[in-house]
């Protein structure tokens, strides 16, 4: 099938977003891809972000635009409610956030990379972002990671955020099995973990391809400042991460028979090296072959488990 005609499901999550909805709508109009159908869930705004986007929707010329109501329990049951509608049918399916501006783009880049590979295969785009200020000032990036995303590294880190997503249908597919038996943490990291847990193959782009609007109502920080670094560090050394992992393998474990042998054994060696005195948690991170993209990321994850904070 050409690019042309490949269908993609733009995912966006939306809450009190009217201030910078209708300049991430043009950005998505923008798009050099033309076949875009909008599934937008909008988990209880108060501040007419929904009368924007019914603006929006009678002038909406690549495809459907289609508003829901989300569960109100927060950003990630908003983003698990959209994996897991089944009128949402694609061929490819993309995360969005409701105050970021895309590069035009942003959706070819991932096409044509995934229609180099089985479209059996899961298949999942990420890549860097660039920052901005409230007003629109681009400020910095996101690190820009060298090491290959896989499973190894998944575990213990979450590499590119959920804007920059285009999952095929086969992950979509994978994603929403899982889901079904599972909340998460977040969409961009659970997607992350299935994905390579399945065998399936991760590109992460090193070009920066959505400008991400770093404000007080951000939920996730860019972690593009050496301060920003240093909090999620502190968060890590204060024992947050330790949470998320243990939800993470809770989640992983609900979903065993999904992963490959080699995800299964290197889960089970990182598990069991959470326990125990400091040899065996050590050697238990060791053995699993677990990593975080820098050097500094990955002796911190050694200092955690030796203070027993993951």
């Amino acid at each position: 099938m050409d690019k042309a005609d490949l269908r993609i499901a733009v995912l966006m999550g939306t809450k009190d977003g009217a201030a910078f909805i209708d300049e991430q709508l043009r950005s998505l109009l923008a798009q050099s891809h033309p076949l875009v159908d909008l599934w937008i869930s909008d988990d209880g705004s108060i501040d007419g972000t929904t009368a924007i986007i019914e603006v929006w929707q009678s002038r909406w010329p690549k495809g459907r635009m289609t508003l829901v109501e989300g569960p109100r329990q927060g950003f990630a049951a908003n983003f698990r409610s959209m994996i897991l509608d089944r009128r949402i049918d694609a061929d490819g399916y993309a995360f969005c956030d409701q105050d970021d501006i895309w590069e035009p783009d942003r959706l070819e880049s991932a096409i044509r990379w995934m229609q180099a590979h089985d479209a059996k295969t899961p298949l999942m785009f990420c890549s860097r972002t660039a920052t901005m200020t409230e007003t629109g000032s681009l400020v910095g990036h996101s690190p820009l990671f060298a090491r290959p995303p896989s499973f190894r590294n998944a575990l213990v880190q979450s590499i590119a955020g959920g804007n920059t997503i285009l999952l095929n249908a086969a992950a979509r597919d994978l994603l929403a099995r899982a889901c079904a038996r599972t909340g998460f943490v977040s969409h961009d990291w659970w997607a992350y973990l299935i994905v390579t847990a399945a065998g399936g193959i991760v590109r992460y782009d090193p070009r920066p391809l959505v400008r991400y609007r770093q404000h007080a109502a951000n939920l996730v920080g860019a972690n593009v400042s050496w301060r920003a670094r240093a909090s999620r560090l502190g968060r890590l050394f204060k024992g947050e991460f330790a949470g998320w992992t243990d939800l993470n393998i809770d989640g992983l474990a609900v979903n065993r028979d999904l992963l490959t042998e080699d995800a299964a054994a290197c889960l089970d060696l990182f598990t069991r090296g959470r326990e125990g005195g400091l040899f065996r948690r050590l050697a238990g991170l060791h053995k699993s072959g677990v990593y975080r993209q820098t050097v500094s990321g990955t002796l911190g994850l050694y200092l955690a488990f030796i203070l027993g904070r993951i």
